[in-house]
C-alpha cells in the first residue's frame, strides 16, 4: 500500500505559515486544498474533517474522552490477540528508534491508545497532552494526528509539527501505519511519536515495516497450521515485507490472505473464502505440497487474464513431515521428527505447547484432565516460564473458550483501586466514580475464566473478600447491598513460594487452599530437555515475522553455549535474545557469536554465576553447574569464584549488579537485557541487599 508522501513537507521554519493556513481554514477564508502543497493533500483533507468536527485549532485543551482504568482493561482484553502479537514488535521498534527519543504506541481501530513504551522524559511530556493509554486520538477528538489520520485515510501517514490541527500538539512529530487482520479488517494503528525535529526520511518506513511484522504474526497465528503460498512478481521480492501470502485449506480453498496478496491479485477480502486455488493459478494442491516438501521455488501462471500474469512463489508447510491433503501419500509411522508426532489426547491449544520435554508434557496432560472440571488451578514458577501462556491455552482447551478470559495482574493494580477494579461499584459509590457504576473484573469473567496473576501480591485486607467470592460464587459491588451470582473457572499464578508466604503471614492459609485445587510447577528453562525445539520454534516464528522464507539456524558451538547458560529470564529472555539475533543475522543463514546482543556475548565469556531461582521449584531436580562457555578462539578464562565457594545470594547479586552496570545504570535496559520485568529486577536487588 503506498505511503502518503513525507517529502517536500514544510520545514520547521514554516510553522508560522501553517498556523496562518489553519486560521484561514477555520475562518472559512480559503479551502484546505488551496492552503497546502499537493504532497500534503492528506493533511488538507484531515484539517477539513477537523473543522467539520467542530474542533478549535487554537484551544488550550479539548474535551476528548479519557477512558477509566476499568474501560481500558476491558478494551485491552478485547484486543488481547492484537496486543499479544504487537508487544514484541513494539519492543523491537523501540530499539530501532531509540535515537529519536520518543515513544511507540498501539491504538485500536477507534483510536483508543492501548499500550505505549518509550523514553521516560518524553513519556512525561506526552502525558501533558494525554498521549497515553486510555486516551482517544480519533480525529474527531484530537484533529489531525498520525494515529487518527492513519485510521481515517486507511494508510500510513506522517504528521509533523504544525501539520497537527491542534496547536497544542505542534511539538510532536509522528508516524503511524494501520495494522490489518488476515481478512483485511483494520484492527488498530502502530505509531511512533517523538519531539518535533527535522523529519527522518526513514521513520515512516520503519513504522510501516513494523506494522507488517504484526500482521505477519497475526497471519501466522491464525493460519500457521495451513499450507501457505508466498508470492511476488520478482524472485528477489520473496521473503520481503512486500510479498503476498495466501493460506490454503486442505480442500484447496483460500483461507486467508495478507494485504499485499489482496493488492497483488486484485482481490477483495469479502468473498475470499469462496475462491479455490485453481481459480487463481494454473496449478493444484498436490504440486504446491510437493514444492513445500522439497523447499523448491515455483513460477505460477495466473488462471485468468490479469497483471502480473506470472508470479514467483514458495510454498511453506509448518510441519513438512505431515501431508495436508487426503490424496497425498500418508506419513509412515515413526518417520516424523516432530515432538508431538506420537498419539495424543491433548486438546489442540495444549498440544501446540508440547515441544518434547517429558515433565512439561506431564503438566499439559494434567491440565487437560481438569480444564473442564470445577477445580482451581495454581500455576507456580519463575518469571518468564510461561504461566500466562499456559493459562490461556487451558482456557482455550476448555468448554469456556467462547467466553472471555479476564486476566488481572494483582501486583500492577494500585492498592487504592484494586477493590473497585475487582468487585465493581454501584453508581456514586465514591468520589470520582462513574455515574453508571462499574461491574468489576470478576463479573466480566462470568461464563469464562478468571486469571489472577501474581496472586501472592494481593493486599492481605482484600484476600478475605476474594475468599468469600470464591466460596459463595457471588460478588457484591462497592456501595451496593445486592450480591450478583458469578460463574467462572479460576486460574491463579505466582512467581512466589506461596507456602512460604502463608508461613510469613502475607497470604491467608484458607485462601491458599481455596485456590490450590491442583498446583502445576512450571520448570525453569535451564531444567527443560526441549531447549533445541523451543529455540527452533522461536526462530521459525521470528523468521516469519521478518518475512524470511528460510529459518536461520544456530551454529553448533553457539547452541552448546546457549544450552548451558542459566537463562534467569527463562523463555521470555530466550525469545528476546533470539529475536535480536535473527534480525542481526538477516543476511546469513546461520546465527553465530557476532549476532548475539553484546551483553549476553560478554556474559558467556565470563565464569557463570550460579542462578538464584525467582520462584518456587519444590519438585524440580537440582540443576547441575554448567560449564563455562567460550566463543571460538577465546582462551579459557580463570574462574576466581568456583561454584560453591561463594554464597548463592552473593553470586546472584553480582550477576544483577553486572547487568545494571552493563546497561549504564539504566534499570529498565538491564531488565530488558535479562529478559525480566523491571519490577522483578528491583525485587531481586532489594532482597539480595
Amino acid at each position: 500500500m503506498p505511503f502518503h508522501a513525507q517529502q517536500h513537507r514544510a520545514p520547521v521554519g514554516a510553522d508560522a505559515l501553517l498556523q496562518q493556513a489553519r486560521r484561514a481554514l477555520q475562518t472559512g477564508a480559503l479551502p484546505a486544498e488551496e492552503l497546502l502543497p499537493p504532497a500534503l493533500a492528506y493533511v488538507s483533507r484531515s484539517w477539513q474533517r477537523s473543522v467539520q468536527a467542530g474542533l478549535d485549532a487554537f484551544a488550550r485543551s479539548t474535551p476528548a474522552p479519557h477512558h477509566s482504568r476499568f474501560e481500558l482493561a476491558r478494551a485491552t482484553e478485547r484486543q488481547h490477540e492484537l496486543l499479544t502479537h504487537a508487544r514484541p514488535v513494539m519492543d523491537y521498534l523501540m530499539g530501532q528508534t531509540r535515537e529519536h527519543r520518543g515513544m511507540v504506541i498501539l491504538a485500536d481501530a477507534d483510536g483508543l491508545l492501548l499500550h505505549a513504551l518509550g523514553d521516560l522524559h518524553f513519556l512525561q511530556r506526552a502525558e501533558r497532552v494525554a498521549l497515553a493509554p486510555g486516551a482517544s486520538w480519533h480525529e474527531a477528538h484530537r484533529g489531525t494526528n498520525a494515529i487518527g489520520t492513519a485510521l481515517a485515510e486507511a494508510a500510513p501517514v506522517m504528521v509533523h509539527g504544525a501539520e497537527h490541527f491542534l496547536e497544542c500538539n505542534g511539538f510532536l512529530s509522528c508516524a503511524a501505519a494501520p495494522v490489518r487482520a488476515p481478512d483485511g479488517q483494520v484492527l488498530g494503528v502502530l505509531d511512533f511519536s517523538g519531539e518535533r525535529r527535522p523529519a527522518s526520511p526513514h521513520l515512516l518506513g520503519m513504522v510501516s515495516t513494523a506494522a507488517h511484522m504484526i500482521e505477519n504474526r497475526l497471519f501466522q497465528a491464525r493460519h500457521g497450521h495451513q499450507l501457505r503460498l508466498h508470492l511476488h512478481p520478482l524472485p528477489e521480492g520473496l521473503g520481503t515485507a512486500a510479498e503476498g501470502v495466501l493460506a490454503i485449506s486442505e480442500q484447496g480453498l483460500i483461507a486467508g490472505a495478507n494485504a499485499a496478496a489482496l493488492q497483488l491479485l486484485g482481490l477483495q477480502a469479502a468473498g475470499l473464502r469462496q475462491l479455490h486455488l485453481q481459480h487463481l493459478f494454473q496449478t493444484d494442491l498436490e504440486q504446491l505440497l510437493r514444492s513445500a516438501h522439497a523447499a523448491q521455488p515455483l513460477v505460477l501462471q495466473r488462471a485468468a487474464p490479469g497483471q502480473p500474469t506470472r508470479l514467483h512463489a514458495r510454498a511453506w508447510l509448518a510441519r513438512p513431515a505431515r501431508r495436508q491433503s487426503t490424496a497425498a501419500t500418508p506419513t509412515q509411522p515413526g518417520t516424523s521428527t516432530q515432538p508431538s508426532a506420537r498419539p495424543s489426547a491433548l486438546p489442540a491449544p495444549l498440544q501446540a505447547l508440547d515441544t518434547g520435554d517429558a515433565h512439561w508434557r506431564g503438566l499439559l496432560e494434567q491440565a487437560a484432565k481438569v480444564c473442564n472440571h470445577p477445580i482451581a488451578l495454581l500455576l507456580q514458577g519463575e518469571s518468564g516460564t510461561g504461566k500466562e501462556v499456559l493459562a490461556r491455552a487451558i482456557h482455550q482447551a476448555s468448554g469456556r473458550a467462547a467466553q472471555p478470559l479476564v486476566a488481572v495482574n494483582c501486583a500492577a493494580l494500585p492498592e487504592n483501586l484494586i477493590e473497585a477494579e475487582l468487585f465493581g461499584y454501584a453508581p456514586g459509590a465514591f468520589t470520582g466514580a462513574r455515574r453508571e457504576g462499574a461491574p468489576g473484573l470478576i463479573r466480566q469473567a462470568h461464563g469464562g475464566t478468571l486469571l489472577l496473576d501474581e496472586i501472592g501480591d494481593m493486599p492481605l485486607a482484600l484476600q478475605a473478600r476474594l475468599l468469600r467470592v470464591l466460596q459463595e460464587r457471588q460478588v457484591t459491588p462497592l456501595g451496593s447491598g445486592q450480591s450478583v451470582a458469578v460463574d467462572f473457572a479460576l486460574i491463579c499464578a505466582s512467581h512466589r513460594d506461596l507456602k512460604a508466604e502463608v508461613a510469613a503471614g502475607r497470604l491467608r492459609a484458607d485462601l491458599y487452599w481455596r485456590i490450590n485445587g491442583l498446583s502445576l510447577h512450571l520448570p525453569p528453562l535451564r531444567q527443560r530437555s526441549d531447549w533445541h525445539a523451543l529455540a527452533q520454534r522461536l526462530l521459525q516464528q521470528h523468521a516469519r515475522e521478518q518475512g524470511r522464507c528460510a529459518c536461520p539456524t544456530l551454529s553448533d558451538e553457539l547452541e552448546r553455549a546457549l544450552r548451558h547458560y542459566p537463562w534467569p529470564g527463562n523463555l521470555r529472555q530466550l525469545d528476546s535474545v533470539l529475536r535480536t539475533a535473527a534480525v542481526l543475522a538477516a543476511d546469513s543463514p546461520h546465527i553465530d557469536w557476532q549476532h548475539l546482543p553484546g551483553d549476553l556475548r560478554q556474559e558467556l565469556q565470563r565464569p557463570p554465576a550460579p542462578h538464584a531461582p525467582s520462584g518456587p521449584q519444590p519438585n524440580a531436580p537440582p540443576a547441575s553447574a554448567p560449564p563455562t562457555a567460550e566463543p571460538p578462539g577465546q582462551p579459557e578464562q580463570p574462574q576466581p569464584h568456583a561454584a560453591g565457594t561463594m554464597p548463592l545470594a552473593q553470586h546472584t547479586l553480582l550477576t544483577l549488579q553486572r547487568a545494571v552496570a552493563d546497561a549504564g545504570g539504566n534499570i529498565s535496559q538491564a531488565a530488558r537485557n535479562l529478559g525480566i520485568s523491571r519490577n522483578t529486577l528491583y525485587r531481586h536487588l532489594k532482597r539480595q541487599r
